[in-house]
């Protein structure tokens, strides 16, 4: 079986490293972490190196890829392009639970992670490096940009646009149509009637535009 790392080794990373596990395509070697020491543990698995060391890992254990565990959607994109740069030629690899709904004529970008649960409509579209977490729902014709993120039990309706870097809150729901811009935030809960600009905080019942965010912002 072919083998492959988790890059980060945190809360996000435990997810993943469960979802490789249980879809059973790879194998995993163990995280890489710039934060940790070579040889601490997470789930049985060792930290193994740094991103630095990406290129020697690579060709010591003929790496099939990896998946950037990381939480936070800018966060990830920094570490994406980190590692692009490390290692041009490193493949990132998309995850799905078994127990996801995928309908067809879905497309699913690179680095993608899908968790147990979720649902995804047919002919939506899901950029790279984004993330579906647990029991979440996406409904038909719905667009999600790169790096954009699903939390835990919210829902679309159908022919949504999610932009790329947005995040939605637990428990949230998007009303059919609706569009979000890039780089926004919707708090948990909320229920989105209507279009949210980019580079906003919105939230309530119904959501509404709260404040403007910047670019990178934190909003765990």
């Amino acid at each position: 079986m072919d083998r492959i790392i988790i890059i980060g080794s945190s809360g996000h990373a435990k997810v993943v490293s469960d979802i490789v596990e249980k879809e059973g395509k790879y194998s995993l070697l163990g995280f890489l972490d710039r934060s940790r020491e070579v040889g601490e543990e997470t789930l049985g698995y060792k930290v193994i190196g740094k991103e630095e060391d990406l290129p020697r890992l690579l060709e010591e254990y003929d790496l099939k890829g990896g998946i950037v565990a990381i939480g936070d959607n800018y966060k990830r994109s920094q570490v994406v392009r980190r590692i692009s740069e490390i290692a041009p030629r490193f493949p990132f690899l998309s995850t799905m639970h078994p127990n996801a709904r995928i309908a067809k004529w879905v497309r699913i970008g690179d680095g993608t992670v899908i968790m147990g649960g979720c649902s995804v409509g047919p002919c939506s579209s899901i950029g790279s490096f984004c993330i579906l977490h647990t029991n979440c729902s996406l409904d038909h014709d719905s667009v999600m940009g790169d790096f954009s993120s699903l939390a835990p039990n919210c829902a679309t309706g159908g022919n949504v646009h999610i932009g790329s870097f947005t995040a939605v809150g637990i428990g949230a729901t998007v009303k059919n149509e609706v569009r979000i811009g890039t780089h926004s935030v919707i708090g948990a809960g909320s229920v989105v009637l209507k279009d949210v600009g980019d580079y906003k905080v919105a939230y309530g019942i119904p959501a509404s535009e709260k404040r403007v965010r910047s670019r990178g912002e934190e909003y765990f």
